[in-house]
């Protein structure tokens, strides 16, 4: 394991833009399209805002969320208002972004489809993934209804999840794409 320590926020949201993006252009090199997934949340955003501006084929760039709150786009929740807003501008608006979000009442119904579409994806180029102050990573929430389901071999590459004390459901990626 390799530590790395940074003297401010910055250059530490800049490093990890660039290794992003090095990653991306290095399996460009030998494919045609590349996949990425990345979290919503606060924390990530200042590093969205970088990535945005690198110069990269995002046009051969296909983005993804890890999880996603079961709300409209419009909602000040939703991570996909999030990545619209801060990663899908300037250069990295060219990238072909995949919501999961399709307006229905429940997530159950609607994610077949999704799930082929991310199966064509994996395994992913790059994950970017975070972690909430009760170790959830993506939306793998310690004591979530499905959350067996999700962390097993046979789980669908996406799927609903209701988390303890969440005000809505949420989509999740499975531990299997998140494994690669």
């Amino acid at each position: 394991m390799k530590l790395i320590e940074y003297s401010d926020s910055d250059i530490l949201w800049m490093d990890l833009a660039n290794t992003i993006a090095g990653e991306l252009n290095r399996a460009l090199m030998t494919h045609d399209r590349v996949s990425l997934a990345v979290p919503g949340g606060t924390t990530p955003g200042p590093i969205y805002d970088v990535l945005s501006a690198i110069s990269l084929d995002w046009d051969r760039v296909d983005v993804i969320l890890t999880d996603e709150r079961w709300v409209p786009e419009d909602n000040p929740r939703s991570n996909a208002r999030l990545l619209r807003e801060r990663l899908l501008v300037g250069k990295a608006a060219a990238a072909n972004f995949i919501p999961y979000y399709t307006g229905g009442a429940e997530p159950d119904v609607d994610l077949v489809d999704k799930s082929a579409e991310v199966r064509a994806l994996c395994p992913i180029t790059f994950l970017l993934l975070g972690m909430g102050t009760d170790m959830h990573t993506a939306s793998l929430f310690p004591g979530a209804d499905w959350l067996k389901k999700a962390l097993s071999d046979d789980a669908p590459e996406l799927l609903a999840i209701h988390a303890p004390d969440a005000d809505e459901p949420r989509v999740t990626l499975s531990a299997n794409v998140l494994n690669g």
